[in-house]
């Protein structure tokens, strides 16, 4: 691995010890954003805000391209949730 930070070193003039510590604080970073995220899908699950898993499987069907290359509509209905629920193929393109 040592190897791999001679390139960046060389590149911008930086010591070693100062690409790990720029490297080590982005992926903490990155990490929390990660754990905020899933804090917030939780509680997203918890809140009943989810879509069915048929209910995705669904609309990537209807957005398949149909047998003349066309590719369906998409018409987008909200539910109470917020959620986009509905797909439904149509004639044309978007």
């Amino acid at each position: 691995m040592a190897d791999k930070i001679d390139a960046p070193v060389a590149r911008i003039e930086r010591s070693r010890r100062w690409i790990m510590k720029q490297a080590l604080a982005a992926w903490i970073d990155l990490e929390e954003e990660r754990h905020k995220m899933t804090l917030e899908a939780l509680a997203d699950v918890d809140a009943g805000r989810v879509i069915d898993h048929q209910d995705i499987q669904a609309g990537l069907t209807a957005l398949r391209p149909t047998a003349s290359g066309l590719r369906p509509q998409r018409e987008d209905s909200v539910d109470q949730q917020g959620l986009v629920g509905s797909f439904a193929p149509g004639a044309g393109g978007t």
